[in-house]
């Protein structure tokens, strides 16, 4: 963190095809060594997967899923006297975005894929990550409940929002 300036945030182009930031984000968060093309073909492959399978809209059907699974409180490690509490602090709207993108890809690349590492997976990532948005958007599968985890962490320690700064 500097000490001196609060680092500016970049402006982010909209996607072409969608003209919105959200995709343009994701996609960012699921490109790998600068490969945005693939990147993006993976996630307009999903959107067709997921109106095959559900004769929805793929892009509304990604926001709600990213909606799904945006955290409301997360915890803090705070250090008070030597011990160290577990404290609940609400999430700013940036970060709530960011962090459902997150587990989004991550549990469409760990969860969804192989059990070890040795084996190549049955499906591609298009299908994974369909099943993801999915599985999101009817609040299941495992980004919904890793957020739903870290809500019920944040609940038990209730008794320590007072430390909050």
């Amino acid at each position: 963190m500097p000490r001196r300036k609060v680092g500016e945030k970049r402006e982010i182009l909209p996607d072409p095809k969608y003209n919105s930031k959200l995709v343009a984000k994701f996609v960012n968060c699921l490109m790998t060594r600068g490969k945005r093309s693939l990147a993006r073909r993976i996630l307009y492959e999903s959107f067709d997967i997921i109106e095959n399978r559900t004769k929805e809209d793929g892009f509304a059907v990604f926001r709600q899923a990213i909606n799904n699974v945006k955290p409301v409180l997360e915890i803090r490690s705070r250090r008070v006297g030597g011990q160290t509490y577990q404290v609940p602090v609400d999430v700013k709207a940036e970060r709530r975005t960011t962090l459902a993108i997150r587990w989004i890809v991550k549990s469409t690349r760990r969860e969804r894929g192989y059990a070890t590492t040795s084996q190549r997976p049955e499906k591609t990532m298009q299908e994974r990550l369909a099943g993801e948005l999915l599985d999101a958007y009817r609040n299941d599968g495992s980004a919904f409940r890793r957020k739903l985890d870290q809500h019920r962490m944040a609940e038990a320690n209730r008794a320590f929002a007072h430390y909050r700064w």
